[in-house]
C-alpha cells in the first residue's frame, strides 16, 4: 500500500515539476506556489537512503554544503537585522533542492517533459511578445517595461538563448535522422527567438553567454564541417542583426559609452555602477577574507560604505552584480571556494553525449558566465532555472549511467 502511494505521489511530483518549468518564464508567484506543492508531493515519496547517497556526492553535496554555510553564516552577521539574515538565507535555500531532483529524476522518465514544457512556455512568450509589439489590437496591452511583456529584457533574453541552443542540438539530430519538417520547425523557432533578442529585448549578458555557448556547441557537438557551418552562420546572423537593428547597436555600444562617461564625469551609469560595486565588494572581502561578514550582510555593508559618500553610488545595494562577490562578502573565501567547486562538479557531471548532457551544460555555462556580471544564483528566475535544469538533467544523466553500467558479477 505504501509503495502504491509513493508511486502516485512521485507521478504527481513529476507533473508539478513540469508545471514549474512552464511557469518559470511567466510568473514568480505561480512558480513559488507550484514549488511548495511539488515539495509536499515529493518528500513523502522519497527513499531517504537514496537522498543520503546523493548528499555524499560532489554534485549533490556541494549545493547542500553551500546552503549549510549560508545557514551558519547567520550566526556571525554583525549589525545585521534578523529580517536581513533570513532574506540572505533565502537566496541559498534553493540550492538544497538539487540533490532532491537528482533522486527524483534518477527514477522518473519525465525529464524530457520538463525540458519540453519550458521550451513550449518560452515559445508561447515569444508569440505573445511579438503580438504585443507588432499586431493591433494586441499593441494596446500594457508592457511590463523596456518593451517586455513580463519580467525584464535580461531575464527574457537569457531564457530565449537557453532555448536557442537546445533547439540547435535538436536541429543536428533532425539532420542526422533526415527529419526535414522537424528541422524547418526548429530553425524557424531559432530565428524567431534570436530576432526577439536582437530587435526587441536585448540583454547584454545574454549576448556574451551566446558567444560562449556557440564555442561550446561547436567543440562538443559538431565535427569539422559542422563547426565551419556554425561559425559562418553565426557571423552572418551577427552581421545582419548589427546592420539592421539600431536597438542592438545602442544596447551594445552604450555599455562602453556609459563606462567612459562614468570615468570622465563621475556620472551614475549602469556600467559605472558595476565598476563601483566591484571596488566596494573587493574591499568588503578583504576586511573579512576567511568567513565573510555573515549571511544577509550585503545591504548592511553597502549602507555603511555609503555613509557620507558623494560619488555616483549613494544607495545600499543588495546585489553586487557578481555571484562570487555576493557569496564571498557573506561567507568569505570559504564560501567562494565551495561555490566554484559546485560549478565545476556540475560541469563534470554533464560530460558525455545526449540531450540531457547538453541541456545541463547549457544551464551551467549560462550561469557561470552570467554570474560574472550578475548574482544569478540569487535571482529568482535565473536561480531556479539553474536548480531545475541541473537537477532534472543531472538526474537523467545519473539514470543513464546506471543503465549503462555493466551488471555486477556474482
Amino acid at each position: 500500500m505504501i509503495a502504491v502511494d509513493r508511486d502516485k505521489l512521485m507521478r504527481l511530483a513529476d507533473g508539478l515539476m513540469v508545471a514549474v518549468a512552464v511557469s518559470l518564464p511567466w510568473s514568480t508567484s505561480a512558480t513559488g506556489i507550484l514549488l511548495v506543492l511539488w515539495l509536499l508531493a515529493l518528500i513523502p515519496a522519497l527513499a531517504w537512503p537514496a537522498v543520503r547517497s546523493e548528499f555524499t556526492t560532489a554534485a549533490g553535496g556541494l549545493p547542500a554544503l553551500l546552503t549549510l554555510l549560508g545557514l551558519l553564516g547567520m550566526a556571525w552577521a554583525v549589525d545585521v537585522s534578523w529580517a536581513e539574515r533570513w532574506d540572505g538565507l533565502d537566496s541559498f535555500l534553493k540550492l538544497a533542492v538539487i540533490p532532491l531532483l537528482f533522486v527524483q529524476f534518477r527514477r522518473s522518465a519525465c525529464g524530457l517533459w520538463v525540458f519540453g514544457g519550458y521550451l513550449a512556455s518560452c515559445l508561447a512568450l515569444l508569440v505573445a511578445s511579438t503580438l504585443v509589439e507588432f499586431v493591433p489590437p494586441f499593441t494596446a496591452i500594457p508592457m511590463h517595461g523596456d518593451w517586455v511583456l513580463v519580467k525584464n529584457p535580461a531575464t527574457q533574453s537569457g531564457e530565449f538563448i537557453t532555448c536557442v541552443f537546445g533547439l540547435l542540438y535538436l536541429a543536428v539530430e533532425f539532420i542526422e535522422r533526415r527529419q526535414w519538417l522537424w528541422l524547418c520547425a526548429a530553425l524557424a523557432a531559432v530565428v524567431g527567438l534570436l530576432a526577439n533578442v536582437f530587435f526587441i529585448a536585448t540583454g547584454r549578458t545574454a549576448l556574451i553567454v551566446a558567444l560562449v555557448l556557440v564555442i561550446a556547441f561547436a567543440m562538443t557537438r559538431l565535427g569539422t564541417k559542422g563547426r565551419a557551418v556554425l561559425f559562418a552562420a553565426t557571423v552572418l546572423a551577427v552581421t545582419v542583426a548589427w546592420v539592421s537593428s539600431p536597438y542592438l547597436r545602442l544596447r551594445t555600444i552604450s555599455a562602453w559609452g556609459d563606462l567612459m562617461r562614468y570615468e570622465r564625469t563621475d556620472a551614475r551609469t549602469s556600467s559605472g555602477e558595476r565598476v563601483e560595486f566591484a571596488r566596494m565588494s573587493i574591499a568588503f572581502i578583504r576586511s573579512a577574507p576567511l568567513i565573510g561578514h555573515g549571511t544577509g550582510s550585503i545591504q548592511s555593508m553597502f549602507r555603511q560604505a555609503n555613509l557620507g559618500r558623494t560619488g555616483p553610488i549613494r544607495f545600499a545595494s543588495t546585489n553586487p552584480h557578481n555571484q562570487t562577490f555576493a557569496v564571498a562578502i557573506q561567507l568569505g573565501l570559504l564560501g567562494a571556494v565551495v561555490l566554484w567547486a559546485m560549478w565545476i562538479a556540475h560541469l563534470l557531471l554533464f560530460r558525455g553525449t545526449g540531450l540531457a548532457a547538453w541541456v545541463g551544460l547549457i544551464v551551467v555555462v549560462q550561469n557561470v558566465v552570467g554570474s560574472l556580471f550578475n548574482s544569478h544564483l540569487f535571482d529568482f528566475v535565473q536561480g531556479w532555472v539553474y536548480v531545475v535544469g541541473v537537477g532534472v538533467a543531472g538526474g537523467m544523466m545519473l539514470r543513464q549511467r546506471a543503465a549503462q553500467r555493466p551488471a555486477a558479477r556474482p
